[in-house]
């Protein structure tokens, strides 16, 4: 690889700055039902900025292991709802307003923010207040940060910057397990990050997507949605291993389950199962 990545160990606690590499430092990588490695939510360090991708049930307990805290946390990024990956976000909202005293930026369009609040947050986080005729809102608990739309073809593509942290975001194929494309299917998105490093977020196996994605840009790593049977609403990984050898030899697994220790990834031809606890240093542009 002409730029192999730096895999680091975690020293005290969790840094939220660097000297200016892209850094993925992974809080977990396990499934929904993870007990051993957490929920894979990502946290996305460059120089003085960050963005913390998802924040699942276990993520607020998961900062506490690594002697961190998340309302350390001030950029946010949310894939899609189920709770693996917004199950710790009431938590980050009240602790901002009633004890940090901050209020995190959250990348959102204005269609899923109607969603996750109306759907998911308001019922927990809207009811403590009461003023000038209204219970609370989203922006009472997060700024928002509209991602500009670059293109509808061949899927939705949005772009934004947090500092020096570039973020493309597209559409994935996740829910529901018969959904037969994107189109079809529940808001759920993965991410491009200054476009090299290919975050799947949750997503059935989807060629399309990947071919979409190393044909436009150039990619030099790819964390990907796994699990170990097929069918369902998740990539297997008997699908990923058809890719092609080029592609995997890339690819680092992650959302994967607790029997992961049964298979041997670097064997049948990925990079490796994610790890979590670790900052994976990609070195400067």
């Amino acid at each position: 690889m002409d730029n192999p990545v730096k895999i680091l160990e975690l020293q005290k606690s969790i840094e939220f700055t660097n000297d200016g590499n892209l850094s993925f430092f992974f809080v977990g990588t396990g499934s929904a039902f993870s007990k051993k490695n957490f929920q894979t939510n990502v946290l996305i360090i460059k120089g003085a900025d960050h963005i913390l991708i998802d924040c699942g049930s276990l993520c607020p307990y998961a900062f506490a292991t690594y002697n961190s805290s998340l309302s350390s946390v001030r950029n946010v990024l949310i894939t899609h709802s189920h709770s693996d990956h917004i199950g710790g976000l009431e938590e980050m909202a009240l602790t901002g307003r009633y004890i940090s005293r901050t209020r995190p930026k959250m990348v959102i369009t204005d269609y899923y923010k109607k969603i996750l609040w109306n759907q998911s947050l308001k019922g927990g986080c809207s009811y403590g207040e009461y003023s000038d005729g209204s219970y609370m809102k989203f922006e009472d608990y997060f700024e928002q940060i509209k991602p500009r739309l670059l293109c509808k073809i061949p899927r939705p593509l949005y772009e934004t910057e947090i500092g020096a942290i570039n973020l493309r975001i597209f559409r994935t194929k996740h829910i529901p397990d018969n959904a037969c494309s994107w189109r079809k299917s529940f808001y759920s998105e993965g991410i491009l990050v200054d476009d090299r490093i290919l975050f799947t977020g949750d997503t059935r196996f989807d060629k399309d997507m990947l071919d979409w994605m190393c044909g436009t840009y150039g990619i030099e790593y790819i964390f990907h949605d796994c699990q170990f049977y097929t069918g369902g609403v998740h990539a297997s990984y008997d699908e990923l291993r058809t890719l092609p050898e080029d592609m995997k030899k890339r690819m680092f697994l992650c959302h994967y389950g607790d029997n992961y220790e049964k298979f041997d990834a670097v064997k049948d031809g990925f990079a490796g199962f994610a790890q979590r606890g670790v900052y994976y240093d990609f070195g400067k542009s």
